[in-house]
């Protein structure tokens, strides 16, 4: 019998995208040498064709002037700094491209979409493979790239599970080599992934390999068998299109955390992308599912509860549960309620510091009628409080009502 070889592996996943509904290129067909040439050089990471093809389409009543000056600012994003450069692109990509012109005398803005979250059948997915770049005197092939709209989101390495050396561990450190040579590759990046063919994980840009995460279930409903190859439920349960786009939309978070050296005491603020692991998304799906039903004309007005292990990323599943739950439910106001100020605190810090995600600043409140204020708007607004602050007025035995409102969520935390 053969053995299995890299490009069997590589092989296997193209197949299994082609079959999810990407359509496979062979990357130096589209090369600037290539039959079918779609980039002037091999320096260029977007596909601007398809980018510009993609943005008339979704963007059919802006001016094309405005179109290709969106277009302009998508390939033209550069600063020394990689992660600030892909901070920069998800921002694009998420709350779309703005480009400013004057109306009467105001300055006012179009906002260029540069994919369709909302309908999945006006995007174009891709699977690219053997795609070369040059960069800083340096020439690179990653094994595949996954472009959506001409834009590679995900960047797929493989390794040989049956060769002792190739191991998931050289895959990972193979994107190391990428960031350094190919800086550029990753400005567009939302997902790396690695694999022996076996063994499978997922991460960002800035990942350190302990926070590459399996995949481990198709439906969110039951774990793929421990015998199944985790690449196979990796790319059937996080890279088909429709989980994919979820995912770049709604689960991905720059937290800013501040570092203090412990040798010359200064801090400085460091900024970490974080991508949502498998037990996160499906469980932050069927909470906004539950809230949803809970939320409607007959429904209970009960949410659900999510039961976390110590250490799986409560505090993080929250702020993807509230960032997509203000795009779900038309602006509800959130109001997360613990019973201890250091839990508090700590949920707030980490809330305050998703901000892009969350699309709106939160606010602690600093006592019973801060927090009447806090509620008294019409809509919209994320509240931190302790469950001290609903108590009764000191000789009243009476809870007094808060807020009339139908569209204000509670969110009761417990360590």
């Amino acid at each position: 019998m053969s053995k299995i070889t890299e490009s069997d592996i590589e092989l296997y996943t193209i197949e299994e995208l082609e079959r999810l509904g990407y359509q496979f290129l062979y990357a130096p067909d589209i090369s600037c040498e290539g039959l079918f040439a779609e980039r002037q050089s091999y320096t260029d990471i977007i596909l601007a064709g398809r980018l510009r093809a993609a943005v008339q389409k979704l963007n059919p009543t802006i001016p094309a002037a405005a179109q290709e000056q969106a277009v302009q600012k998508v390939l033209r994003i550069y600063s020394p700094d990689l992660l600030h450069n892909n901070e920069t692109f998800h921002r694009f990509l998420i709350e779309k491209v703005k480009v400013p012109y004057q109306q009467s005398g105001y300055e006012r803005s179009y906002e260029v979409a540069l994919i369709d979250f909302d309908h999945l059948s006006n995007n174009e997915f891709l699977a690219v493979n053997q795609y070369t770049i040059i960069g800083n005197n340096q020439n690179k092939r990653p094994d595949l790239l996954l472009f959506v709209n001409g834009i590679p989101l995900v960047l797929i390495e493989l390794k040989n599970a049956a060769d002792e050396n190739a191991t998931i561990r050289k895959a990972f450190n193979q994107i190391q080599t990428y960031k350094a040579a190919i800086p550029s590759l990753f400005t567009y990046n939302a997902i790396c992934v690695i694999s022996d063919g076996m063994d499978c994980r997922a991460g960002s840009i800035s990942s350190e390999f302990s926070r590459y995460m399996s995949w481990k279930s198709v439906d969110g409903k039951t774990e793929a068998s421990r015998f199944a190859p985790q690449l196979e439920t990796l790319i059937k349960g996080m890279l088909n299109p429709s989980t994919l786009l979820d995912l770049v939309r709604n689960f991905i978070v720059f937290e800013e955390t501040k570092k203090v050296d412990t040798k010359t005491g200064i801090s400085q603020v460091e900024i970490v992308k974080k991508l949502a692991a498998y037990h996160q998304y499906y469980a932050v799906n069927k909470a906004v599912e539950n809230t949803l039903k809970a939320a409607s004309a007959d429904g209970n007005r009960k949410g659900g509860v999510v039961w976390h292990t110590q250490g799986s990323g409560k505090s993080i599943s929250m702020v993807f549960y509230t960032g997509k739950l203000v795009l779900s439910l038309n602006n509800p106001t959130v109001v997360v309620i613990t019973d201890r100020n250091d839990l508090d605190d700590q949920l707030f810090d980490t809330f305050a510091s998703s901000k892009q995600l969350l699309r709106e600043e939160p606010v602690q409140a600093k006592d019973r009628g801060h927090l009447k204020e806090l509620l008294k708007v019409a809509s919209g607004g994320i509240v931190f409080t302790t469950i001290q602050k609903f108590l009764p007025d000191e000789g009243s035995a009476e809870y007094d009502r808060l807020s009339d409102r139908t569209n204000i969520v509670v969110n009761g935390v417990s360590p």
